[in-house]
């Protein structure tokens, strides 16, 4: 049985056809597809490689390009080749524009900001994870958010949280026994949040934590004692650094990420 083939080309990065086309392929118990992306077309030498392929595999292409002259040329060398081409963008575009009597924007402009946000959101998404827990104090010289606290106040996740959102965030957990890192005490404190919750609460988390690693409760981590230490200390250092506290007891991550982001825009 010959291998079924699908090829996407688009000046841009595919995403938009390559939903369509899993949204299509949902539609029939074909078993195994291969998807081959053509990204970032530029000239006419790689539409022509594309529709060879697609004629040498009897696949169909799906495309959105938005250069008319590469466009116009899909379908020229497709009509040679017995090529199947279908442009999902167009016909969508079209109707808009004639029944609302406004042109079109430049797709590619605006396909490649969406490219831009989803490369930004990568690149946060990469930094969150290398600087998670103090593992590199020389991150927090980098980071557009800085976020300390005890154990257990949510710094991880809402660092990745945010990351989604396109922020560089690096976290700093703070112990007693640990000096703070002077990277601290040389960015702006505004960029700066300290996550705090009330005792019972951690206690309470902290808590469950042992027991899902099966550790005795009675461990010095989930001591009351020990948690009041914690929580001095912080409360202490962050006075000193003179940074918001945000109190995440009550607060979903969407929440406190939310009041962060109103902070550093001045809202």
């Amino acid at each position: 049985m010959q291998e079924k083939w699908i090829l996407i080309c688009s000046d841009a990065v595919g995403e938009t056809a390559e939903s369509v086309v899993n949204a299509a392929l949902r539609q029939f118990n074909t078993g195994l597809v291969r998807i081959k992306r053509f990204s970032h077309i530029t000239g006419e030498r790689e539409i022509r490689e594309a529709v060879r392929i697609a004629a040498e595999r009897n696949a169909p292409i799906i495309y959105t390009i938005s250069q008319p002259g590469l466009n116009h040329l899909m379908v020229q060398e497709a009509g040679l080749q017995g090529v199947q081409a279908v442009d999902v963008m167009s016909p969508v575009t079209g109707a808009i524009s004639s029944t609302f009597a406004e042109a079109a924007l430049n797709r590619q402009t605006l396909e490649h900001r969406l490219n831009e946000s989803y490369y930004r959101r990568v690149e946060a998404m990469e930094f969150a994870v290398k600087y998670d827990d103090g593992k590199d104090p020389r991150g927090l010289m980098l980071a557009e958010i800085v976020l300390i606290g005890v154990s257990r106040t949510s710094k991880t996740p809402l660092s990745i949280y945010m990351a989604h959102k396109g922020y560089k965030v690096a976290n700093y957990p703070l112990t007693p026994e640990s000096k703070a890192p002077a990277e601290l005490f040389r960015i702006s404190n505004r960029l700066i949040f300290g996550l705090t919750m009330d005792l019972d609460s951690i206690l309470k988390i902290r808590m469950e934590r042992l027991r899902s690693l099966g550790l005795n409760s009675d461990a010095d981590y989930a001591a009351g004692h020990r948690i009041v230490e914690e929580f001095e200390y912080a409360e202490t250092l962050m006075k000193k650094l003179g940074c918001r506290v945000i109190n995440v007891t009550d607060k979903s991550i969407e929440e406190t990420s939310g009041l962060i982001i109103d902070c550093l825009q001045g809202v």
